[in-house]
């Protein structure tokens, strides 16, 4: 309940500040609806916005269970759509869809957990913190693909920073000509693996004792550096994946800035499932609408700017983390009067 209720409670305060700028809240929230789920084209783009908060939002979620927050996620998503891209520049002259694919999305995973590997060694081994490496690594990624975008992989005679274009072996098919591709296949299926992961495995059950109580992880033999590394390298791998969906099922090339903030996003996306991979997937879904809905609902109504849509996510964002507790008490008085 408490999710549901946050959400609530944030488009509450939502239409207050609609209402306050002269708006109909009702209407705004009519738009919002019709905007993210009034057509098939509306429906596609939310999803294709939801597959990745979908990879982001486990990827939070995974470093979650193991007690680490990452904060790294927009930089594993850069690092990952780089390595997807090297590997379909390299090889979509020669090899066929069947074999390039596969390919070019373990390129993804193996970049994304790279470079979330270097953060993790650091906590494990050095003992720095993970929130403040991940965070500055962020950084370190945008300044290293701006130069490789700029002095390396530029596509000759091009005045824009991307690389050429993406051999059709190297592309994936898109769904009735939407944005949305394969890649949502990809994420329910990561979706899957990180709840057999997690709660079906002996390394799943060690990585969330970690998360609970690292003293009784110790007592039961667990390697606390090794389920440290194991956590990140997952969560990096997964964050990658927004490189797959980005680059191979939309822009067909390594262009800049097509992470996007979904990084970042992905942290309300975890808190607000719960870090359960099927609430990673609603709560992927919630943004994914909020993404496409606030376009609509911004094209429709001028005074409801682009900027509005980011304030209403920032609302959910901070109802479902800094006030995350706040109506338990409530729910609480509710549930024990109904109690027998």
């Amino acid at each position: 309940m408490l999710p549901l209720v946050n959400i609530a409670l944030a488009f509450i305060v939502v239409g207050i500040i609609v209402a306050i700028i002269g708006v109909d809240p009702f209407l705004a929230l009519r738009l919002l609806v019709t905007g993210a789920l009034g057509s098939w084209e509306s429906i596609g783009y939310t999803l294709y916005y939801a597959t990745n908060f979908t990879f982001t939002g486990l990827a939070v979620a995974v470093a979650f269970h193991a007690g680490l927050f990452n904060i790294g996620g927009e930089g594993q998503a850069y690092l990952g759509g780089l390595g997807c891209g090297l590997a379909i520049l390299a090889l979509d002259r020669w090899l066929p869809a069947w074999l390039l694919i596969p390919i070019a999305i373990a390129a993804a995973a193996l970049f994304g957990a790279a470079w979330a590997a270097v953060p993790a060694w650091l906590q494990a081994w050095r003992g720095s913190h993970i929130v403040i490496t991940t965070i500055m690594f962020n950084f370190v990624a945008s300044a290293l693909m701006v130069y490789l975008m700029v002095n390396v992989l530029i596509a000759p005679g091009s005045m824009t920073p991307q690389s050429r274009g993406f051999a059709p072996s190297g592309q994936l098919p898109a769904i009735a000509g939407l944005p949305l591709n394969l890649s949502l296949a990809l994420a329910l299926a990561c979706c899957a693996g990180v709840w057999v992961f997690l709660w079906h495995t002996p390394w799943g059950y060690a990585l969330r004792t970690m998360g609970h109580n690292p003293e009784a992880a110790v007592y039961g033999g667990t390697n606390l550096r090794r389920m440290t590394m194991l956590a990140m390298c997952l969560s990096g791998a997964l964050a990658g994946f927004v490189g797959v969906n980005e680059l191979m099922g939309v822009h067909h090339r390594i262009v800049l800035d097509f992470q996007a903030g979904y990084g970042f996003a992905g942290i309300a996306v975890a808190l607000m499932g719960r870090n359960h991979p099927l609430g990673v997937l609603l709560a992927a879904l919630l943004f994914g609408a909020l993404q496409q809905g606030g376009a609509e609902l911004a094209f429709e109504i001028p005074s409801i700017t682009r900027e509005m849509v980011v304030v209403i996510q920032g609302l959910i964002i901070l109802f479902s983390g800094a006030l995350a507790h706040l109506p338990r008490p409530w729910l609480q008085a509710l549930f024990a009067r109904r109690a027998p």
